[in-house]
């Protein structure tokens, strides 16, 4: 099973800087090879400065060996070690009319002190965070998750959206960091689901990732802006980077395992701005996308 998803994930993470690439027009993914000390490594993809993408990143990593103390603690278990692989993305385009887009899809196993394998799921998502609210980009990206999910299993997309509206709670906020998606983890073999069964539905969602996010992309990448409406962006970035700094498992695990920093924070954007106080104008748009963002909306039917 993590064979064949390691190499899945090396699969997508060409078809996807390819067309991210061919819809920035301009930049290019620069690509860093890395090893990890304890064992394995990964393989980076960073865009910066592009005519659409200010900065992202698309990067897999396939890393292994014995499990921190740390993690231990975390997981509940005595001695053991650990393969864990999966593919991160985050996109930070230029445009304040342009969303961010986040997601990840991850495979992990645990072993046993004699190599034998005594536990494994599978993890991930993909959620939308906009500066300024077009409902029909969020109704677009949650009916292409949804699809997906359907054809799994009939419950997965509104188990999924609600687990995502929890997760991407910024809680010291009492906000959302954007209008969600899908956030599903420990995935694991049940009478009804085997391990398969659980790798087709990642790929799936994986799969799903263009065609939910791109044509938003097109939509709304040449729509004029102003200093203001960056200056905003800037500002809503802040809270995207608190939400990754303070509460993000997966950021969390990164360091605690002794991941690659540069990998790790990736996912930062690279002009933002924190302001004492700062509250938009009620009534306006920015007001409008906070009052969405205090109580998480059903997109799709």
């Amino acid at each position: 099973m993590k064979d064949e998803f390691y190499k899945y994930i090396q699969q997508l993470q060409d078809t996807i800087t390819s067309k991210l690439e061919a819809v920035d027009g301009q930049a290019s993914f620069q690509e860093d090879l890395w090893k990890r000390a304890e064992g394995g490594g990964g393989r980076t993809r960073v865009i910066e400065n592009g005519k659409v993408f200010e900065k992202g990143g698309v990067n897999i990593s396939a890393v292994h060996g014995p499990l921190p103390k740390s993690m231990q603690a975390y997981f509940g278990v005595q001695e053991a070690d650990f393969f864990a692989c999966g593919l991160s993305l985050v996109l930070h385009p230029k445009s304040p009319m342009v969303p961010t887009v986040h997601a990840n899809w991850r495979y992990f196993e645990m072993y046993d002190t004699d190599g034998k394998l005594v536990d494994q799921w599978f993890g991930g998502g993909q959620d939308l965070t906009p500066y300024y609210l077009f409902d029909e980009d969020a109704e677009h990206f949650h009916s292409i998750c949804k699809r997906a999910c359907d054809a799994h299993h009939p419950d997965f997309y509104a188990a999924y959206k609600e687990k995502c509206d929890a997760y991407f709670w910024n809680s010291h906020r009492n906000e959302a960091r954007g209008v969600g998606g899908l956030f599903f983890d420990y995935c694991k073999q049940t009478d009804e689901m085997s391990m398969q069964d659980w790798y087709n539905f990642v790929a799936e969602v994986g799969d799903s990732l263009l065609e939910a996010y791109v044509p938003i992309v097109e939509k709304r990448k040449d729509l004029p802006f102003d200093q203001a409406q960056r200056d905003w962006q800037e500002i809503r970035r802040g809270r995207y980077v608190e939400f990754n700094l303070v509460h993000d498992k997966g950021t969390l695990f990164g360091l605690r395992t002794n991941g690659r920093i540069e990998s790790i924070l990736m996912s930062l954007p690279p002009h933002v701005q924190w302001r004492y106080d700062y509250h938009p104008e009620a009534g306006s748009e920015e007001d409008r996308l906070l009052q969405v963002l205090q109580k998480p909306k059903e997109w799709v039917v």
